[in-house]
């Protein structure tokens, strides 16, 4: 096996196992547990409001980027996706939870580690064995441009979507 071929094999490797992740979030959000439903309600304790846009939003996203990565299709798109996923979820869940994944309310370990994929994906780019590069496109979706169209796009819609939707519920008054 040559260097490239053992990159485009750990590309191909990374990008399934993310894109695998996104995929079962998006089918555990809308078929199993509580279905939509119970994710819009989950939202809307979180603060996203109205929860069932942003249930349909956030799974949608994840169904349809997980295939995306796992196939190597506009990779830079896909990564952005799950940055912009990840964000919201690291700021609206996770973030006043402490460092580890296993702590009470679920810490910010796991959504810090998808967001570095994403970035690292959008930045490497899907290399070879992939539809970008079957289509000829993926020469020009790596690097500084994957790279700004992956953190930058996941990045820019992440806020938006908070400063749009996000009003947090307040803290119980004390005493």
């Amino acid at each position: 096996m040559t260097d490239v071929q053992a990159r485009d094999l750990a590309l191909l490797v990374f990008r399934s196992a993310v894109g695998a992740i996104m995929l079962a979030h998006g089918v555990n959000h809308v078929f199993r547990g509580g279905k939509i439903a119970g994710t819009a309600r989950w939202f809307e304790s979180l603060g996203m409001r109205p929860g069932i846009l942003h249930a349909w939003l956030a799974s949608g996203t994840e169904l349809l980027i997980g295939p995306l990565l796992i196939v190597g299709f506009l990779t830079p798109l896909a990564a952005g996706g799950v940055i912009g996923v990840m964000l919201v979820a690291w700021i609206t869940n996770h973030r006043g939870n402490g460092f580890f994944i296993f702590r009470p309310g679920e810490g910010w370990e796991y959504v810090m580690c998808l967001t570095a994929c994403g970035v690292a994906l959008g930045t490497l780019g899907a290399g070879q064995w992939s539809v970008d590069h079957a289509i000829g496109i993926s020469d020009n979706l790596f690097g500084t441009t994957g790279l700004l169209l992956s953190a930058g796009l996941g990045g820019a819609m992440a806020l938006v979507l908070l400063a749009v939707f996000w009003r947090p519920p307040r803290p119980a008054p004390e005493g």
